[in-house]
């Protein structure tokens, strides 16, 4: 499979702009199940085809039970400087509802020992608005978060995928699911402590100290081009999403005979003009005007600043220097207000 991934990188190393590379991300799955080898295989046919930026952020997504000690030696001894670890909770019972392989212990030592072997730029996940967690329990998280010093922190509202473990127990009535005001209290507690603890709230489900925002992240809210190799990878040049096979096997044959299995679909202008309405308004950055008059047309962004207003108004978002962006009490309902300012043909 590496051998294919580093061969895809080859035949598609012209998709992208001839710019130097500010992230490489290594994610979906578990990529941290990579030995040494493989993982060199990949960065090498990266920089063979691509320029990287001597200052690059290069992320790989771990699960706490793979990163043993030999795993963060090899880590710290690659190119690899930023690590996101799916922590998802430092509650035993929470990780067993999620169905997890790891437990808090080996939670907390993962990032401990990353932290030892001198890998400080680290993101976590937690979870919030599982079923019969109390705001106390989910205030506990958060600390065991911030005292363990992880300087950037992803946070999500529990969903119940179809055909899981948990979907079957909602379904029976064995589980009771959280509902969106425990949701919402839980999401005001970890905005509250965070927020106390120095960290800046730069997207809706994303918290960082200063130095450490996301640049992989903050490239895909800002609607920047991404190239996905690999079952399943997606990509992005502006206008056209591809998405490849993720069956594996599939995967193989494809990349065997010298071509690419995948699916796509082009953007119009609306639809552009909507994702960048919803991303905008969901981080720091904001919706601004000269940008979207600029790349979609005044029209666009004359219909924004009409449809925005009542929310102005109700105090969910703020306009400075025609850069819109959401309040703290507006952030509840991210999805809500950016639907009102989408473009739509009658």
């Amino acid at each position: 499979m590496t051998a294919a991934i580093a061969q895809e990188i080859v035949m598609r190393k012209s998709e992208l702009p001839t710019v130097p590379l500010e992230t490489i991300y290594f994610g979906g799955g578990t990529p941290s199940i990579l030995t040494d080898e493989e993982l060199g295989m990949i960065l090498d046919s990266v920089s063979k085809h691509f320029n990287i930026r001597s200052d690059a952020e290069i992320t790989l997504e771990a699960n706490p039970d793979d990163l043993t000690a030999m795993k963060i030696r090899v880590l710290r001894n690659s190119p690899v400087n930023r690590l996101s670890i799916g922590v998802q909770s430092f509650d035993d019972h929470d990780l067993k509802l999620m169905n997890r392989a790891h437990n808090s212990s080996e939670a907390e030592r993962s990032i401990k020992s990353a932290q030892d072997a001198g890998l400080i730029n680290i993101t976590a996940d937690l979870i919030y608005g599982l079923p019969g967690q109390t705001t106390r329990a989910w205030q506990t998280n958060i600390e065991k978060m911030i005292q363990l010093e992880v300087p950037h922190l992803s946070s999500y509202c529990l969903m119940v995928e179809p055909k899981t473990a948990l979907a079957k127990f909602v379904k029976s009535g064995k589980i009771i699911p959280s509902g969106d005001n425990v949701a919402s209290d839980h999401f005001d507690k970890l905005v509250e402590l965070t927020e106390l603890c120095g960290y800046e709230h730069y997207e809706i489900s994303n918290f960082a100290k200063e130095g450490f925002i996301a640049v992989h992240n903050s490239s895909y809210w800002k609607g920047k081009p991404y190239l996905g190799v690999g079952p399943s990878a997606h990509s992005y040049d502006g206008t056209t999403r591809r998405w490849n096979v993720a069956n594996n096997m599939s995967y193989l044959k494809s990349i065997t005979e010298g071509k690419t299995s995948y699916e796509s679909e082009t953007l119009n202008k609306n639809e552009r003009y909507n994702e960048r309405v919803m991303l905008g308004l969901r981080a720091k950055w904001g919706v601004n005007l000269a940008d979207i008059s600029k790349e979609f047309g005044s029209d666009y962004a004359n219909y924004f600043r009409e449809n925005i207003r009542l929310w102005i108004a109700s105090g969910d978002v703020v306009a400075n220097n025609d850069v819109y962006t959401l309040t703290k009490k507006g952030k509840l309902l991210a999805d809500r207000i950016a639907s009102t300012a989408f473009y739509t043909e009658e």
